[in-house]
């Protein structure tokens, strides 16, 4: 701030910018204000939000490790492959993962078929769901043909950016 003397209004206006962060469910606002000649108020506020998916993710993976010492021994090999996979399913060679920050929508319109499910074969350029962020529909395309592994998100879900979305093999 080049001011030598604040104005009243630029603590009232930096509360309602925190205001409309927490409203909103964004990270970062910017804005600056010109008062006049050599006279202005730069501001930047940002928060951070505590994420969604990556919590759930973990929590579904117990499930399938549990099931493997109930298994044959001869089925044993193949659970530290799977526990490798649910450790980190963003590091997947196959992983598409969140361009932005949103809510993930599996179907065009509710009730209506979902554009994937596992197992399922896409070619690239395929929408594979739609994150809404902003009001803005953001169709998310296939990067490469390939067959649906698995799906690791839920319709109306939220996710952050660069979670995990899809693993196509």
């Amino acid at each position: 701030m080049s001011n030598k003397t604040p104005h009243d209004s630029d603590v009232s206006f930096i509360q309602a910018l925190a205001e409309l962060l927490r409203e909103n469910d964004l990270t970062e606002l910017q804005v600056k204000r010109d008062y006049g000649e050599n006279d202005s108020l730069n501001v930047r506020v940002s928060r951070q939000i505590q994420t969604i998916v990556q919590a759930s993710v973990p929590a579904a993976a117990p499930a399938p490790v549990a099931a493997a010492p109930t298994a044959s021994p001869a089925a044993a090999p193949p659970a530290p492959a799977q526990a490798a996979d649910a450790g980190d399913p963003a590091n997947h060679p196959g992983a598409v993962t969140s361009p932005m920050v949103g809510t993930v929508y599996t179907a065009p319109e509710p009730g209506a078929a979902p554009f994937i499910s596992t197992g399922a074969t896409v070619n690239e350029g395929d929408t594979l769901l739609i994150i809404e962020a902003m009001k803005t529909m953001n169709h998310i395309p296939a990067p490469r043909s390939g067959t649906v592994k698995r799906i690791m998100v839920e319709d109306g879900g939220a996710v952050e950016f660069g979670a995990p979305l899809v693993i196509i093999e």
